[in-house]
């Protein structure tokens, strides 16, 4: 950061001229890619990349802005491609302007509220786009900023990579620890092993909810808080209708503690441990349970089918290596608060706030 006061100091100690960004990049819009074959040439859209081909529409480093659809996605491009219509590529001046510079004042505008459509699919015209104002320091101060935030961006990545490495790794234990042969393990349906408290469930619309402090559950997690609650102590949730059922976007088993209201979403199982219940949500989690849902337009887990789920019950000793390993890992794939993700979180956090301290210049008066 002191170098790049330093230069500030010097190149520019009575601030930054502002241009429009017609005045420092030409912007050029997309082709169709149908008439192309095959080929080694990403081609770019306003969701990211489409397909390959094997020609290219320019070979330049350029920042592609939405043109339609996600108009929130910019893109920072090095490499020869082809873009389509939803999206703009840019030939940057680059007398005036570093393109990767340009790509990340692009990104700290926050090009989305920009939008000129009002039907359900934003839009992002040429002309809006051109006349957006934006910072132009002296070169040198452009190369010290785009050093710095690219420390940022290039540490977030090797964070994220390592993240789908330890979630791949956390899938192969959790299937090998979890898949039983033979008669290495009694098998038993969830009503063997669990007490169901589904009858317990009271719904309530949400015009009749008195908001509160305890958590009111659905099929996939807490819809709302309310006033009072229905169930007190350790329980675990299983899904009972929703889509999410066939996505998985999020567990469908999922374990609730301590004063809570559950709607009728919901199944609500009671164990005798909890190590047992946490053996149980893994497993329910990493199954497919296609097979046990009704074929009605929403996807629904009964009551009865959900006790027909055959369950594999180690003893004791190994139910508790295995939620002890599965735990350890989903700590660190998924916790929100101690994980990778956490740690993830708090540097794309740091890294908008120093984008942002940056890219803000005194303006230069002329």
């Amino acid at each position: 950061m002191s170098k790049l006061k330093e230069l500030m100091a010097e190149l520019c100690p009575d601030g930054v001229e502002y241009k429009a960004v017609k005045d420092v990049a030409v912007i050029k819009p997309g082709k169709d890619y149908k008439h192309l074959g095959e080929g080694n040439f990403p081609v770019y859209g306003s969701g990211g990349i489409m397909t390959y081909v094997n020609q290219f529409v320019y070979d330049k480093p350029t920042v592609l802005l939405p043109r339609k659809g996600s108009i929130s996605n910019v893109f920072y491009v090095d490499i020869p491609f082809w873009n389509v219509d939803t999206i703009y590529y840019t030939e940057i001046d680059e007398k005036q302007m570093i393109p990767r510079f340009f790509y990340y004042v692009i990104c700290n505008e926050h090009i989305e509220k920009y939008n000129t459509s009002n039907a359900a699919r934003p839009a992002l015209t040429k002309d809006v786009l051109n006349k957006i104002i934006i910072p132009v320091p002296p070169l040198p101060v452009q190369r010290e900023i785009v050093r710095i935030l690219d420390n940022f961006t290039e540490l977030t990545a090797e964070l994220t990579a390592e993240l789908t490495a330890r979630k791949k790794q956390y899938e192969y234990y959790r299937d090998r620890l979890l898949t039983f042969t033979g008669g290495r393990v009694e098998w038993k349906t969830l009503n063997e092993i669990s007490k169901n408290l589904d009858s317990q469930r009271k719904p309530v619309k949400q015009q009749n909810r008195n908001c509160g402090s305890f958590p009111y559950y659905g099929a996939s997690g807490i819809v709302d808080y309310v006033d009072s609650f229905i169930f007190d102590g350790d329980y675990l949730l299983v899904s009972e209708d929703g889509a999410n059922l066939l996505s998985r976007s999020t567990p469908i088993a999922f374990p609730v503690k301590g004063k809570v209201w559950i709607n009728n979403h919901a199944h609500v199982l009671k164990f005798e441990s909890m190590n047992l219940q946490r053996f149980v949500e893994f497993y329910l989690n990493s199954i497919d349970l296609r097979k046990y849902l009704s074929t009605a337009a929403q996807p629904k887990l009964t009551k009865d089918n959900l006790n027909k789920i055959p369950i594999p019950v180690p003893d004791a000793g190994r139910i508790h290596y295995i939620v002890s390993i599965l735990d350890h890992f989903d700590t660190l794939t998924n916790d929100l608060a101690s994980g990778l993700p956490a740690e993830i979180a708090a540097r794309e956090k740091q890294y908008a706030y120093y984008r942002d301290k940056l890219l803000s210049f005194p303006r230069k008066e002329t």
